[in-house]
């Protein structure tokens, strides 16, 4: 198996309470993704991640993060899964992400992540642990409330009620958790039933939250990846989209307006959290003791 080499893990990102999910710093134990989802903007050429689809774990990230930790002056909160899933399949059998999760835990930080992986649901127990010191937000990508629809555009990931019932689980187990609804595909996801039915379901399986922006990225390498996948999934499609968005980065869905005004009204309904302030002061609120955190 390909190692890659690596002198530093933890990135400092700009902590913000308003602008999104809070966090101090960023961590990738993993680089690749092997999930497959046709729209993924982690292909983008800009980013220059060779041999994507494969997953490969990083040298020795363990020893490497336990001796980052002991060198920090203050506490935070580090997040998980901005270019590759902290859950993919090689955290079966490897366990970085746990072992990191652990020594999260043992220094008294904070932890996050982002996954498509109901394999998360495997470290309630660690994660609830952490959340007794320092906060934790667990966010679960979901972009399609129906299963065959969720295998078509994102092919090796565990469906969405697979996502639910990991959700449900980390709920029960009192993780603060929630939803990730992006991107939402013109044409394909965005339509006011299936952002209603996530927002249901997420308050169904016990989550806090739903994040979403009503639209979606294209640059250079994944333009070309996700435009040959409309043409094989839905003939006609890849031209429509080149009609309407050409070489658009940003790419807004179909009443994306009436889109955010029915998101909102249904996550008012279901008493969930769609504003980052909103979530990451409930985030800080579930802490015994705050103070070192902000």
């Amino acid at each position: 198996m390909e190692l890659i080499p690596a002198k530093q893990l933890l990135t400092p990102v700009k902590a913000s309470m308003d602008d999104f999910f809070y966090a101090d710093w960023n961590m990738n134990l993993y680089r690749g993704c092997s999930h497959g989802c046709i729209y993924c903007d982690s292909r983008s050429v800009c980013y220059q991640i060779d041999q994507f689809d494969t997953v490969r774990p990083k040298a020795d990230p363990l020893a490497l993060l336990d001796r980052e930790l002991r060198g920090k002056r203050a506490s935070g909160v580090i997040t998980m899964g901005a270019m590759s899933d902290p859950y993919n399949p090689l955290e079966r059998s490897m366990q970085l992400t746990r072992g990191a999760l652990e020594l999260i835990r043992r220094h008294r930080f904070g932890a996050a992540f982002t996954t498509k992986s109901a394999l998360c649901a495997r470290d309630a127990d660690l994660l609830a642990q952490i959340s007794r010191n320092a906060p934790v937000c667990a966010r679960l990508t979901i972009t399609c409330a129906d299963d065959e629809l969720c295998q078509k555009l994102e092919p090796r990931v565990s469906v969405s009620s697979e996502r639910f019932a990991a959700l449900r689980r980390l709920s029960d187990a009192g993780v603060y958790a929630g939803v990730w609804l992006n991107p939402v595909l013109p044409y394909l996801t965005d339509t006011e039933d299936n952002i209603r039915r996530i927002v249901r379901m997420t308050a169904e399986a016990g989550g806090r939250f739903v994040v979403c922006f009503f639209g979606m990225t294209l640059r250079t390498g994944n333009r070309e990846y996700y435009y040959e996948a409309l043409h094989r999934l839905y003939p006609g499609l890849r031209e429509r989209y080149a009609r309407e968005f050409g070489n658009a980065y940003e790419i807004s869905a179909r009443e994306a307006d009436s889109l955010y005004e029915a998101f909102k009204d249904e996550c008012r309904k279901q008493a969930l959290h769609w504003r980052f302030a909103d979530i990451n002061r409930e985030m800080f609120s579930r802490m015994p003791v705050q103070t070192s955190f902000l």
